[in-house]
């Protein structure tokens, strides 16, 4: 009898010590993996040898026969891993089937595999809010000592580490993104900065002034004068479709374009079809202009100009206000312009050309209503006699009451010209 007992108590020790070095190798294992995985953090491994880390983990260390893995990226959910599925077997759609799961799921005893195939559910949260989901099947319970619930809190700190590491890496890459995209924003402003004049004219013919106020950093609008000599003088003003630095860009050449071409002797519309052709040559298609371009004679009092699709300037002489649409298409919308139109006026003293872009009349206010050409003209009329400038500054003071704390939709530029 004490001999039985003797070998009784020898295999409970035995089978005692079989557990508890599997337990400690076990244990090993799970540090050793958490600590493959922070040397890989720490040493800035890349998102996806993170994960293939995180795969071979589950996969090879851990014996986890099934895998699928989500994260959220910029707003899209995306599988990272997807590892041995049933084929005949559809996967859980983020959305429907996971929306709102914020603890882990288990598969009970008896219950049938959770969406047809997995055992284990864990969320990766961050303040109650998804950020990922780990599905597990075909977990091997002989290395987990028959019950999951043991290996899952383990499981669920290695998904978190690696989320958040990968969040971080996409997050770090963002904002590098975002200070090149912001030092390109400024390279385009500054860009754009030199385009506008730097001085206006304010002599005994005319008086100009001038304002631009972007939506953004960088805008579309822009404005221009030109002294012909032979006592004429030029002057423009203009709005590139699209905003940005590309919009900056084209804008730039557009003028050095404008610049090279427009001399004395060059009439309006041969101008504007050589433009046409340069915009479509840069642009290829995908942006056009919109242009007022007009040429005044001091001694003549002449004015002729061309509106190519641009908001008709105003005209005020007196107390009538008319607008000056004369012309054709936006430049680059069409492959020639034929039939350009020229409109030709005589300026009497005290007339004023107000022209701007189509962030003043677009200009919406709270509840829903335009600025309008109307309500454009009704300041003009008020302001009769006052300096360009001060009709500018006036014209942004209604601009702001009328929008009160609805923001701008778009860029602002005023040209006005004052004839003495």
């Amino acid at each position: 009898m004490s001999s039985i007992s003797a070998s009784k108590n020898e295999q409970l020790i035995l089978e005692t010590l079989k557990i508890a070095n599997s337990a400690l190798k076990l244990k090993n294992l799970k540090l050793n993996s958490l600590l493959e995985i922070t040397n890989a953090i720490n040493s800035n491994f890349s998102s996806q040898q993170l994960l293939k880390i995180f795969e071979f983990v589950l996969r090879n260390q851990l014996n986890i026969g099934r895998l699928l893995f989500y994260a959220k990226e910029d707003g899209a959910w995306n599988v990272k891993i997807r590892h041995g599925l049933m084929r005949d077997v559809p996967v859980p759609d983020v959305q429907t089937d996971l929306h709102g799961l914020l603890k882990v799921q288990e598969q009970k005893d008896g219950e049938e595999l959770i969406f047809g195939q997995f055992e284990v559910v864990i969320p990766v949260l961050h303040k109650s809010e998804a950020l990922a989901y780990l599905l597990l099947g075909d977990v091997n319970e002989d290395l987990i000592e028959n019950t999951k619930t043991k290996h899952v809190p383990f499981i669920q700190t290695l998904a978190n580490v690696i989320t958040v590491a990968v969040e971080n890496k996409r997050l770090f890459r963002q904002n590098i993104l975002q200070a090149g995209v912001k030092r390109e924003m400024e390279l385009a402003s500054e860009v754009q900065s030199m385009l506008f004049p730097r001085r206006l004219p304010n002599n005994e013919y005319v008086e100009m002034a001038a304002l631009h106020q972007p939506h953004q950093e960088v805008g579309g609008d822009y404005y221009d004068v030109f002294d012909l000599g032979g006592n004429e003088v030029a002057f423009c003003i203009a709005d590139v479709s699209g905003k940005g630095v590309s919009a900056a860009l084209l804008m730039s050449n557009f003028q050095a374009n404008l610049r090279a071409l427009f001399r004395h002797e060059t009439s309006l519309t041969d101008l504007v079809q050589e433009l046409n052709a340069k915009v479509l040559s840069s642009a290829m298609g995908e942006k056009f202009i919109t242009m007022f371009i007009a040429k005044y004679n001091y001694v003549t009092r002449v004015m002729q100009y061309i509106n190519a699709g641009q908001c008709p300037p105003l005209l005020l002489s007196g107390d009538t206000v008319s607008t000056l649409g004369t012309g054709c298409p936006g430049i680059g919308m069409l492959d020639e312009l034929n039939n350009v139109r020229e409109g030709i006026i005589i300026m009497g003293p005290d007339d004023l050309v107000f022209a701007y872009t189509d962030g003043v009349v677009e200009l919406e206010n709270a509840g829903n209503r335009e600025y309008g050409q109307h309500r454009l003209e009704l300041v003009l009329l008020e302001n009769q006699g006052l300096s360009p400038r001060e009709v500018n500054a006036n014209v942004m003071t209604h601009l702001r009451k009328f929008k009160g704390d609805c923001p701008y939709v778009d860029d602002i530029a005023l040209l006005s010209v004052a004839f003495k």
